[in-house]
């Protein structure tokens, strides 16, 4: 399991930014696009992007498990099981929704 260390959320209303050292010692600004946890877990999940462009013009997204936060500092894992994988698949398709809006008749 890869881990990455995850600092410097920047939480303000504007884009979230966080920095990520990875094991070899390369340094990544990325951009949060939710937090979540499961409750009944007890584990926390962060999905983040490098605005990297596919050959079909989809993002890439990534998504990490924060494994514990050590000195304001988070340590990121990967997903363990494939009934994670369904749960984390099944909350971005919820994301992935338009939102509904009120008919204002």
């Amino acid at each position: 399991m890869n881990q990455d260390m995850l600092s410097n959320i920047n939480k303000g209303e504007e884009k979230k930014i966080m920095t990520i050292t990875a094991e070899d010692g390369s340094i990544d600004q990325v951009e949060v696009i939710v937090a979540f946890e499961f409750t009944d877990l007890k584990k926390e999940y962060v999905v983040y992007t490098k605005n990297e462009v596919d050959a079909n013009d989809n993002v890439t997204i990534y998504i990490s498990s924060v494994v514990s936060v050590e000195n304001g500092e988070a340590i990121l894992g990967g997903i363990d099981t494939d009934e994670e994988w369904d749960r984390i698949k099944n909350v971005l398709r919820e994301l992935a929704k338009p939102e509904e809006t009120e008919n204002a008749e």
